[in-house]
């Protein structure tokens, strides 16, 4: 009779197992966001590798890529290139140069309909140390399962920018966030996690691009000088 509750522990002492009432513990794979209370938040104490990260914001230039800097800067530093998957605007290489090098840096320019193939590719290959891909609005669930499913088979961390509509709708994502401008930082919500809710809107001190009355107005950034793109082939469809 013993035995039982003995069993329970050890299966509550995996990292791939928590309690509901609890963030899950810390996980040797995860990758410091560098924010303090922000950490203080993520299940594993950072970004997690072989997982969805969805961010959920509307505006541009308000500091969403200058949060994930640090996490990117690791990877890079650890000699695992990052891809940038159907940005919004040009890449403008002097910026990304001031972070690392731009050789550990591939932007992936693709049609609408196959941003998803090109991400679940990227991430299958286990080459990269992060991708960030700004998804269409409209994307099947089925699709978002694949990509979940092809962050898992990888170490890379998968950040995934998608509209603040789709809050409403389910994900398989494990970890999903929103974004809003805020004139001192970035505003972020948590509104699922792997343990309770998280009740607290937190605001990053985050470099930001443009300033704050252009984020105001939502307008595009401008149009910067681009890094080396890489288009993508179209995709051969088996019948």
């Amino acid at each position: 009779m013993s035995a039982l509750p003995l069993l329970l522990d050890d299966v509550l002492l995996r990292p791939d197992i928590w309690r509901g009432d609890r963030l899950a513990g810390l996980d040797a794979e995860s990758v410091s966001s560098s924010f303090a209370q922000l950490d203080a938040e993520l299940p594993g104490a950072g970004w997690p590798r072989g997982a969805l990260v969805e961010l959920l914001a509307d505006a541009r230039g308000m500091g969403e890529v200058s949060m994930l800097l640090p996490a990117l800067q690791q990877c890079t530093a650890d000699a695992l290139p990052v891809a940038i998957v159907a940005p919004p605007g040009m890449a403008h290489a002097p910026a990304w140069a001031a972070h690392f090098p731009l050789k550990q840096v591939l932007v992936v320019e693709a049609p609408r309909d196959d941003i998803a193939w090109s991400v679940e590719l990227l991430l299958a290959s286990g080459a990269l140390g992060a991708v960030l891909a700004w998804l269409p609005a409209k994307i099947g669930n089925k699709s978002l399962r694949r990509l979940q499913l092809a962050a898992e088979g990888s170490r890379s961390l998968a950040f995934m920018f998608r509209p603040l509509s789709c809050m409403q709708t389910a994900s398989p994502a494990p970890l999903r966030l929103s974004l809003r401008g805020h004139q001192q930082g970035l505003q972020v919500d948590i509104f699922k996690r792997r343990g309770p809710p998280c009740e607290k809107t937190l605001l990053l001190q985050v470099a930001r691009p443009l300033p704050w009355s252009r984020v105001r107005s939502d307008q595009p950034p401008m149009r910067r000088p681009q890094l080396e793109v890489v288009e993508s082939k179209p995709r051969q469809r088996v019948v």
